[in-house]
């Protein structure tokens, strides 16, 4: 079974049990502008999960729906077996749509948070959080940062209580 099947088998599985909440030094990005959110986004740092060992050249594309909801693909490159990972979801904001707060479901009516905590004001890098301090992962527009602008992330980071030093920095190249 393909990592993105396995992340989206373990998604759900959290996801049943109710994980649209936030941890408590997290706060959504407000005010939110969906439409300069949407696009592609490269991951650059994570925690680490079963669901994307292995993978590098991992993207995140975000696209508006006709029902105004957020279709998500993720994808990633399979070192082993040599071949592309992909998962859809749909995303949902949980409050309001000037808040950086959506919830993301792969598998029908089962959501998990999704929490942009930090975002550079021309929407250039992001933060992200699920549901507690277990998910986290560094977005940009581009597939690498300055090493100064990382250690500004993490520093962001471990102050809202992420472990950094377990970060996972996937290749671009």
């Amino acid at each position: 079974m393909n990592q993105i099947k396995v992340f989206c088998l373990i998604l759900g599985s959290l996801l049943v049990s109710g994980c649209t909440g936030k941890p408590s030094n997290v706060e959504p990005v407000s005010p939110f502008a969906l439409d300069q959110y949407l696009g592609t986004w490269y991951e650059i740092a994570r925690l680490d999960h079963s669901f994307e060992r292995g993978l590098n050249k991992i993207t995140a594309t975000y696209a508006l729906n006709d029902d105004g909801s957020v279709n998500v693909l993720n994808r990633g490159w399979n070192e082993k077996e040599q071949q592309w990972s992909e998962a859809v979801g749909k995303a949902k904001f949980v409050d309001s749509s000037d808040q950086g707060y959506l919830k993301v479901s792969f598998f029908g009516p089962f959501y998990g948070s999704y929490i942009v905590f930090h975002l550079e004001p021309d929407y250039s890098t992001a933060l992200i959080s699920g549901p507690n301090l277990d998910y986290f992962w560094i977005l940009s527009r581009t597939p690498t940062l300055e090493a100064e602008q990382l250690n500004r992330y993490k520093e962001i980071a471990q102050q809202a209580g992420f472990d950094t030093e377990q970060l996972i920095y996937p290749t671009h190249d």
